[in-house]
């Protein structure tokens, strides 16, 4: 498999349109809000939900690459429990977990 199919996240314009995914896209590198409506997500779904990832094959590749940063450190489990505070930030996007309504 071409590993370059699968490194690069969805446009941004991708990412707004997601369903559930916060508004606020911003061109100038701010953190984008996601809310979610649980007390906690697993890494991988977030990945799908905020649009940075277009599948869970694909949350895979980056994680195992190293090139997932939770809260500032490098994450490779999929299944690692965010909560509502914590950031994540993957080829220079970052999202922030907001409780949903």
């Amino acid at each position: 498999m071409d590993d370059s199919l699968v490194r690069f996240p969805r446009s941004r314009e991708a990412a707004a349109v997601s369903p559930g995914v916060g508004v606020g896209v911003g061109e100038d590198g701010a953190v984008r809000d996601v809310p979610i409506t649980t007390a906690t997500i697993r890494l991988g779904q977030l990945l799908k939900l905020a649009g940075l990832v277009d599948s869970g094959s694909d949350a895979k590749v980056v994680l195992g690459d190293g090139e997932v940063l939770v809260n500032g450190e490098v994450e490779q489990r999929r299944g690692r429990q965010l909560r509502p505070g914590d950031e994540v930030e993957l080829a220079g996007e970052s999202v922030r977990l907001v409780e949903g309504t």
